[in-house]
């Protein structure tokens, strides 16, 4: 498997595009803002070819280029039901106003070709095989994509803003619910094998065994830690 990924935009979220081998099909996960350009740029560098775009949850840093990536090429992209709002209301989904300055560099809506998400399905794609499990906590409609180990290779989760290294997806922006981040953590990420890449929406990856060992969230569902306050990521 081949993964190219780069950090887009006011917010820093990384944006992945994956395929079975550098020069093949990809898919690209959260074009956020101002990643259409580095979106192209990878595109040329390794030689692929972009089918769809998949989305971890619909706050404006990881889907402010979906229109414009998916209308470049003609592809679809896929997001979790309970998500699909922030897609044309971007403020709604923060409880904020950006700014005119910002606004007037975003592009809200919908691609022409949106699918929906659901739990549990494998979406097979340029070769692919993503595994999508809700996770909701930081939205309503957060979810992740894992990939099967292959041989050589560990599996890969992309995590979006429910697990980052050292940290936890915040929930105090609407359709927060810290305690349902609890349970996606317990029910998503606990039972990943220790070598489970993850590729998360913000900073550096990381793995679950690594996780498991020092992130304070997945001690504390684990029942190894005590309740935490430490600080949480994301938007």
């Amino acid at each position: 498997m081949f993964i190219a990924g780069f950090p887009a935009g006011a917010w820093g979220t990384n944006c992945y595009l994956v395929a079975s081998a550098a020069g093949e099909e990809c898919v690209i996960v959260d074009p956020g803002h101002e990643a259409a350009a580095g979106v192209e740029d990878a595109v040329r560098e390794h030689g692929l070819k972009p089918v769809a775009v998949v989305l971890t949850h619909g706050h404006i840093d990881h889907v402010a280029s979906v229109v414009p990536v998916c209308g470049a090429r003609g592809i679809p992209a896929w997001i979790h039901p309970e998500d699909r709002y922030m897609l044309t209301d971007p403020e709604k989904a923060l409880g904020r106003s950006f700014g005119a300055q910002l606004m007037g560099e975003l592009t809200v809506g919908e691609p022409d070709d949106l699918r929906l998400l659901t739990d549990g399905s494998v979406l097979e794609l340029a070769g692919l095989s993503l595994t999508v499990d809700h996770a909701p906590g930081h939205t309503g409609g957060s979810v992740t994509f894992r990939t099967p180990a292959a041989p050589e290779l560990p599996p890969v989760l992309f995590s979006g803003d429910l697990l980052f290294a050292g940290s936890v997806g915040r929930t105090d922006l609407p359709g927060g619910d810290h305690d349902a981040l609890l349970k996606s953590l317990a029910r998503v990420c606990l039972p990943l094998q220790d070598e489970t890449v993850v590729l998360s929406g913000h900073g550096p990856q990381t793995t679950i065994g690594r996780e498991r060992a020092a992130n304070p969230y997945l001690q504390q569902v684990a029942g190894s830690a005590a309740p935490t306050g430490a600080p949480r990521r994301g938007l």
